[in-house]
Order: C-alpha cells, then sequence, then structure tokens
C-alpha cells in the first residue's frame, strides 16, 4: 500500500479539525472531520479556490436547510426535496462535486431533528463545517507541498527513456507484438498523468515579480517536452503498424530510415539531458554534423523507392510523414531549451533522482 502526500494530509486535517472544534466546545466535531476530508485539493491554488467554493456552498446549504425546516418542517419528503434544489442550483453554477457532497451534508446536517433552538443548531452545524474547511486549507498550504516540477520533470525523462527504447528495439524488429501493444497502452496512460501534474503544476501562483517571467518560460518548455514525447509515441506506434511493411521495402532506404530514427533519438535525449545540465549546452558543429538528422534525404529516398518500385509501399508514406512532424517538434525543443538557459543561466532543474531502468 503506498501513502501519498495527499492521504496523509488528509488524516491529519481530520485529526486538527477534530480536534480544534473540541477545544472550542462546538459540539459537533465530527462534522468538522468530514467537512475537512472534503476540503484537501492537490496544489493550494485548487485548495483556495475550494475553500471559498465550499464556505459558499456551506452558507448556502445551512441558511436553506434552516429556512426549510422553519417553514415546512424536517419531514423525510421534505428533506429529499429540499436536496434536490440544492443540487440543482449548484450545477447551474457549475460547482464541483465535492462542493455539491459538501452542501448536501449542510442541508442534512441542519435539517435533521433536534430539541435545540432552529438558528443555534444551525449556527453549530455551520461552525463545524466551516472549521473542517478552514483546517483543510491551513493544512494543505503549511504541510507536504507539493513538488509538481521536479515530479513533472522525472515524470517525462522516464516515460520519454522508455518511449526512445522501445524505438531502438522496434527497428531492429526485436520487439514482441503483445508486449509492445501493452506497453503503448501503458506508456499512453503515463502521459495522460503527465498531462495533469503539468496543470497542477501551471496552476501554482508565482507572487514575486522576478519569478513570473522564468516561470511562464518554464512552462513553456515543459509543454514542448510533452508535446515533444507525444510526437516519439506517435512515430513508435507508427512503426509498430507498419512493422510488416518496413521488413520488405529495399536494405538502402532500410539502413536510411533507421539511420535517421537514430540521429532523431539521438538528437531528443541529447536535449534532455542538456536539460539536466548533464552534458554540454552547446555542443561542437562537428558533433552536430554526425549528429543531427536529415529527414528531406530520408524523403528523398523514399521517392526513389516508390518510383522503382510498385505503389503498395504508398503505405510507408504516413511513417515518414510521423518522422517528420517528430523532428519539427524537435528542432522546436531545441530552441525553446536553448533560449531558456540563456536567459536564465542561474535556474537550473534540479534533477537527482536517477532514471529507473526499463
Amino acid at each position: 500500500m503506498k501513502l501519498g502526500a495527499r492521504i496523509l494530509k488528509t488524516g491529519l486535517a481530520i485529526t486538527v479539525a477534530i480536534y480544534v472544534a473540541q477545544l472550542l466546545g462546538i459540539q459537533a466535531a465530527t462534522y468538522a472531520g468530514i467537512a475537512a476530508a472534503f476540503a484537501i485539493q492537490p496544489n493550494i491554488y485548487r485548495s483556495f479556490q475550494t475553500m471559498l467554493e465550499q464556505i459558499y456552498a456551506n452558507i448556502f446549504g445551512v441558511g436553506i436547510g434552516a429556512l426549510v425546516v422553519f417553514s415546512l418542517g424536517n419531514d423525510p419528503v421534505v428533506i429529499g426535496f429540499t436536496v434536490i434544489i440544492v443540487i440543482g442550483v449548484l450545477m447551474y453554477f457549475k460547482v464541483n462535486e465535492n462542493t455539491i457532497a459538501l452542501a448536501i451534508f449542510a442541508v442534512l446536517a441542519v435539517m435533521e431533528t433536534t430539541e435545540m433552538m432552529l438558528l443555534h443548531f444551525a449556527g453549530v452545524r455551520f461552525s463545524a463545517l466551516t472549521l473542517g474547511i478552514l483546517s483543510a486549507f491551513v493544512i494543505n498550504l503549511l504541510f507536504l507541498p507539493p513538488k509538481y516540477e521536479l515530479r513533472l520533470f522525472k515524470s517525462i525523462d522516464q516515460i520519454t527513456s522508455d518511449i526512445l527504447q522501445w524505438l531502438r528495439i522496434s527497428t531492429k524488429h526485436l520487439s514482441d507484438d503483445p508486449a509492445l501493444r501493452t506497453e503503448i497502452e501503458r506508456i499512453q496512460a503515463e502521459i495522460h498523468r503527465i498531462d495533469n501534474t503539468y496543470l497542477l503544476f501551471s496552476e501554482e501562483r508565482i507572487y514575486r515579480k522576478k519569478a513570473r517571467m522564468p516561470r511562464m518560460r518554464k512552462l513553456i518548455l515543459f509543454r514542448q517536452m510533452i508535446y515533444t514525447s507525444k510526437k516519439s509515441l506517435a512515430t513508435l506506434e507508427a512503426f509498430h503498424q507498419y512493422d510488416d511493411k518496413v521488413e520488405h521495402i529495399p536494405k538502402e532506404f532500410r539502413k536510411v530510415l533507421i539511420d535517421e530514427l537514430d540521429k532523431l533519438i539521438y538528437s531528443h535525449e541529447r536535449l534532455l539531458l542538456s536539460a539536466m545540465g548533464k552534458i554540454k549546452k552547446n555542443p561542437s558543429k562537428s558533433i552536430e554534423d554526425i549528429t543531427d538528422p536529415d529527414i528531406p534525404h530520408l524523403v528523398d529516398a523514399l521517392i526513389q523507392v516508390y518510383e522503382k518500385d510498385d505503389k503498395e509501399r504508398l503505405a510507408l508514406l504516413p511513417l515518414a510523414s510521423r518522422l517528420m512532424e517528430y523532428h519539427k517538434e524537435i528542432l522546436h525543443f531545441e530552441r525553446i531549451l536553448y533560449s531558456y538557459q540563456n536567459f536564465h543561466k542561474h535556474m537550473e532543474f534540479d534533477f537527482k533522482k536517477r532514471r529507473k531502468p526499463v
């Protein structure tokens, strides 16, 4: 069982909310703990946004519940109708599911049978729920702050390494078809998680004016890293799709195809290592001449094959198109990376954990 930071913060927020409620003499301490569980979010920005939404929803739910009890009573049918109204209103304002759930809980908490005065009872419930929301926000703000930048960089590096290793294996026709299909599906799921991590990272707010521009450039760089990795995955999928056709093309073109793909892979790896500060930022021109891909040469070789042989091999055109798109994104990645390194030489990425072997 893996315990993440959010799980630990949820437990801590519930504990703090119940303790504080007991110290303040609020009778419904359990309600504070339940509200704290609903309010925990993956980052500070969402936590603040959720806190405001849930306080408004709490006021709305408690207010509607108290008004209905005062006017119509707390018969189960009345409670159910009130909940429907609350859900409908909050959905109209496009409130998230956790906030709607807390508003429903606020309605039920106020409309339960009690011998206390209605206003006093509603006040106690409102105080307990608000205390839970505030406790969750404070815990999210002070304890175990998420490091999305480091997590994002590690995830991109690991998933790109997996893709490029499978590309190398596929070009040598050594990959097992079911295993490769399974790996492609796993990589697609990982990239979806990377997209979510990037969204959380982009939502973090920067309050120092000097740090805003570097942060914007870093977001652009991360976005291009992800997009380039997606293009490398599209290239892997194309090789997997046309594997049987690649085996039957002339050896000369096959050699050009594998050589150019190896250069693309090397260029992609070189840029990632440069971003991590593990190689020189500006390699010598002689090395660039040897390792930089020449995709137009590949297309010319493909055209020569079509002129000499049957037209069935036109099916390889999508493969050449994938390589051209992949090369275009690598060039864009290179420009963005070198621009970032030139403008922000003092801001290196913190990447200390080694990659896991495939």
